[in-house]
C-alpha cells in the first residue's frame, strides 16, 4: 500500500470518528455542565465582621428583644450534654446552598419558620413578598372588589421587588442590611420566599448554589450572630456574664473549640456565670434548624476572617 493511499484512509478515520462523536446523544456523551438551576460561586468576596451588634445598634439588651424572648435555650446544667465527633472542613471546600439554607443563614433566627416575624418588633414578611407577584396582586384585587390590569398589576409587582430587594440590601430602621449575601444569593432567597408564601409556579425557580465555606460562615455571623454579639471587645467575666454582658466574636474561638463550638449553637450548653463561678443554663437561644457543617462553617469563618 502506498504512503498516499495510507494517508487516506487514517485521514478519513480519524474524519468519521469526529463526526461521530459530535453527533453522538446527549445520553452518551459525557457533560462537564451543571444542572441550570446550580450555580458554583468560587469566587466570593469575604470580610471580617466589624462593628457593634444590632442589639447595641437599636439600643436593647437580649431580654428585652424578641429573639430573647421566642428563642429556644438550651439544657440546664444538670442535663447530660450533647456530644459529636466533628472533622474540621477542609481548606477551599465547598458547601451547598439552596435559597431556604441561605434563609436560615440570615432570617429565620428573626423572621421565625414561616417569615411571620414578631410583631410589633419584627415585622412579617409574607405580604411584601407577596406583593412581588402579578398574579397574587390580581387575585387580590378581584376579591376587594377593585380589579386591575395585568399591566398596572406588573407595574406594582415591580415597584414592591425594588422595595424588598433595597430592603435586604440596605436594610432599616430596625433591621441590618445584608451587603454579604451576593446577587446569587439574592435571587436564591427571594425565590424561596415565594415560595414559602404561596407564590404560583416558585418551586420551578429554586436554586442551588455552591460556596466556599468561610462564605456560608460568613453569611452566619453576619446574617445571625452579629445581632446579639459585637465583632470585638473584652472577654468577660463570669461576673459580668451574669449581669448581661454577651462575649464578643473576637474571643469566642478563646472559650470554646470546634465541638463546643458547634454545641452551642445547635444544641445549647451551660455557662458559668457569678462570683462562685456556678455552670447556669444559657440564656443564648439555640439554632436547632442548622447543620453541623453550617455551624462549622461559622468557626472556619471566624478562625480564617478575625473580627
Amino acid at each position: 500500500m502506498s504512503g498516499k493511499v495510507r494517508f487516506f484512509i487514517v485521514s478519513l478515520a480519524i474524519l468519521l470518528f469526529c463526526q461521530f462523536v459530535a453527533n453522538r446523544s446527549p445520553a452518551q456523551a459525557p457533560s462537564r455542565k451543571q444542572s441550570p438551576n446550580v450555580v458554583r460561586l468560587e469566587k466570593v468576596e469575604i470580610t471580617a465582621v466589624q462593628g457593634p451588634s444590632w442589639l447595641d445598634h437599636v439600643h436593647r439588651r437580649m431580654n428585652e428583644s424578641s429573639m430573647g424572648q421566642t428563642g429556644l435555650l438550651g439544657p440546664n446544667p444538670m442535663e447530660e450534654e450533647e456530644t459529636a465527633t466533628l472533622e474540621a472542613l477542609p481548606p477551599g471546600s465547598m458547601l451547598s446552598l439552596s435559597g431556604e439554607e441561605i434563609f436560615k443563614l440570615s432570617c429565620r433566627s428573626c423572621h421565625g419558620a414561616r417569615g411571620e416575624g414578631v410583631p410589633p418588633e419584627i415585622n412579617s414578611m409574607i405580604d411584601p413578598v407577596r406583593a412581588t407577584s402579578p398574579d397574587l396582586i390580581i387575585e387580590r384585587m378581584k376579591k376587594i372588589g377593585a380589579p386591575v390590569s395585568e399591566h398596572v398589576a406588573r407595574q406594582l409587582a415591580s415597584q414592591a421587588e425594588t422595595s424588598l430587594l433595597q430592603r435586604i440590601h440596605r436594610g432599616g430602621e430596625n433591621m441590618p442590611a445584608f451587603p454579604q449575601l451576593t446577587n446569587e444569593e439574592v435571587r436564591a432567597l427571594v425565590a424561596y420566599l415565594d415560595k414559602l408564601v404561596g407564590v404560583p409556579n416558585a418551586q420551578d425557580k429554586q436554586i442551588t448554589l455552591e460556596v466556599p465555606v468561610a462564605h456560608v460562615g460568613e453569611d452566619l455571623v453576619k446574617g445571625t450572630c452579629h445581632t446579639c454579639h459585637a465583632a470585638t471587645g473584652p472577654n468577660p467575666t463570669p461576673a459580668e456574664i451574669l449581669q448581661g454582658a454577651i462575649p464578643p466574636l473576637s474571643v469566642l474561638l478563646k472559650r470554646v473549640d470546634l465541638q463546643q463550638f458547634v454545641q452551642k449553637v445547635r444544641a445549647g450548653r451551660p455557662i458559668v456565670m457569678g462570683q462562685l463561678d456556678q455552670q447556669y443554663r444559657g440564656r443564648m437561644p439555640v439554632f436547632y434548624y442548622l447543620t453541623p457543617d453550617e455551624a462549622a462553617a461559622a468557626y472556619v469563618y471566624l478562625q480564617r476572617y478575625p473580627p
